[in-house]
């Protein structure tokens, strides 16, 4: 079962939310953070990305870093840009992007149930990023930060989440990206309701976060060790249905060809896919892709009996892992390979383009996105994604709500 908790949240008055809120801390670095927050003393950049507070060139993992994040978050409380709520509470959260509507509810999730495999992930983490968060979260005493969960949706708890937003917002915005972001307090016995219609949910899934969920149950671990009490025992998290999640296509781009010309290349790929060059940039179903070379754009289908038909053997990611960019480009950890760069689908076509034009890389590949049924079988299969599989539209703002313990 999923044992969502209601929680005392840390969040902006009505009148700061909109110039508090920022984009999530990975999405950016330190430079494009603190251009966004130039001017906005506000911004809860300086709380997620505490080095814009610093001189330029700080290591962004120096401990005067999360020294900073601290001493702003306790900066935001004292001056009221962040109040606590009198009581715990879920809270409900829509975005809009175009025609594209979610709904998720704000929650407090279990460690036990992250580390007893009840949250499911379907990536490995990177030992640094992880470190990061561990110590980011740690400082500052709560998760600043949501993960983004989904679960298969239920019409018990839609039928809450409709009732919970019938009232009027608490928040309600359209940030610089042209995204919605609306926002309600639950208020009553709809919390007892919510919690309980949750407990009937199986199992979650992290969509996005699992650096902040692995960081989340190292804290746990280190303060039970240090004897320490607090709700470090949950995390904060935003958990959508899996009807209402949006996948885009996460696209790359390599650096050289591996010494091959354009036409080995070609030649090779050849064995493994048929081959068309064409006009059309992104694939249109499963098995197909787009890749971009010397100008040119080509359309690549993998040819029957190329890839094993397990839930990760029949990703395209891993198709084009283990059919091109391994054997024929000799990129075998596209975690570390510095000659790999990879692209989110909300940049489009346009962004392959102008980057392998301006000659700093060679080749281009469009993805056809990884389906939510893909990324659930591969959870509950216990098996895991090539990195960067999925880039999810639109990203949760972060600032709306915090979790102290």
């Amino acid at each position: 079962m999923a044992e969502l908790r209601p929680f005392r949240g840390l969040r902006p008055p009505k009148e700061l939310a909109q110039k508090l809120v920022a984009p999530p801390y990975d999405v950016v670095n330190a430079e494009e953070a603190r251009a966004y927050a130039k001017g906005n003393p506000d911004s809860f950049f300086r709380i997620s990305r505490p080095e814009i507070d610093l001189p330029p060139g700080t290591d962004e993992h120096a401990d005067e870093v999360y020294a900073k994040g601290c001493e702003n978050l306790v900066e935001f409380q004292k001056t009221g840009r962040l109040v606590q709520e009198a009581e715990p509470c879920f809270y409900l959260y829509r975005q809009r992007m175009g025609s594209h509507v979610q709904t998720g509810v704000v929650a407090a999730a279990s460690v036990r149930e992250y580390d007893a495999q009840l949250i499911k992930k379907h990536e490995l983490t990177r030992a640094d990023k992880e470190d990061d968060r561990t110590r980011h979260v740690d400082e500052l005493g709560g998760n600043d930060e949501p993960v983004f969960l989904t679960y298969r949706a239920t019409a018990a708890v839609a039928a809450l989440v409709e009732e919970g937003t019938r009232g009027a917002p608490e928040y309600d915005f359209t940030t610089e990206d042209g995204i919605g972001h609306t926002f309600w307090v639950v208020r009553g016995e709809l919390n007892e309701k919510l919690q309980e219609a949750f407990r009937a949910v199986p199992a979650l899934y992290i969509a996005d976060g699992h650096h902040r969920s692995a960081a989340a149950s190292r804290v746990h671990a280190l303060r039970q060790q240090r004897g320490e009490g607090g709700g470090h025992d949950r995390f904060l998290a935003v958990v959508f249905p899996h009807d209402q999640m949006q996948i885009l296509d996460y696209n790359r781009v390599v650096k050289d060809l591996r010494g091959l010309s354009p036409e080995q290349l070609l030649q090779k790929l050849g064995e493994r896919f048929e081959v068309k060059p064409g006009t059309q940039k992104k694939p249109d179903r499963g098995h197909q892709f787009g890749m971009y070379l010397g100008g040119q754009w080509y359309q690549l289908t993998a040819k029957p009996g190329t890839f094993e038909t397990t839930p990760t053997g029949v990703l395209d990611v891993t198709i084009l892992q283990r059919n091109v960019l391994e054997p024929l480009l000799g990129i075998g950890d596209p975690r570390k390979d510095s000659r790999i760069h990879f692209v989110g689908g909300i940049r489009g076509m346009e962004e392959l383009e102008r980057l392998v034009n301006g000659g700093a890389w060679k080749v281009a590949f469009s993805m056809f996105p990884t389906s939510l049924d893909q990324l659930m079988a591969i959870a509950d299969a216990g098996e895991i994604m090539p990195p960067k599989s999925t880039w999810f539209e639109p990203k949760l703002r972060s600032g709306l709500v915090l979790h102290l313990f």
